[in-house]
C-alpha cells in the first residue's frame, strides 16, 4: 500500500468516524469532517500533507500525488 492510498483511507476513516459522533453525541464534530475536506483540497493543490509526510519518513513507498 503507497502513501497515496493510506492518506485516503485515513481521511475517509476520519470522515466517517466524525459523522459518526456528530450523529451520537453532538453536531460539533462535524467541524472535524470540514477539517479533513479542508485539509484535502488544499494538498490537492499544495502537494503539502503532513500524515504523508510522517508515512514517507516511516518508510512506506511514495505513489503519486505526495512524493
Amino acid at each position: 500500500m503507497n502513501i497515496d492510498r493510506i492518506v485516503l483511507a485515513f481521511a475517509g476513516t476520519v470522515v466517517l468516524l466524525s459523522v459518526a459522533l456528530a450523529h451520537w453525541f453532538s453536531p460539533w464534530w462535524l467541524l472535524l469532517t470540514a477539517f479533513v475536506g479542508l485539509n484535502l483540497l488544499q494538498s490537492a493543490f499544495t502537494g503539502f500533507c503532513p500524515l504523508a509526510i510522517m508515512l514517507r519518513k516511516s518508510g512506506f513507498p511514495a505513489g503519486q500525488a505526495f512524493r
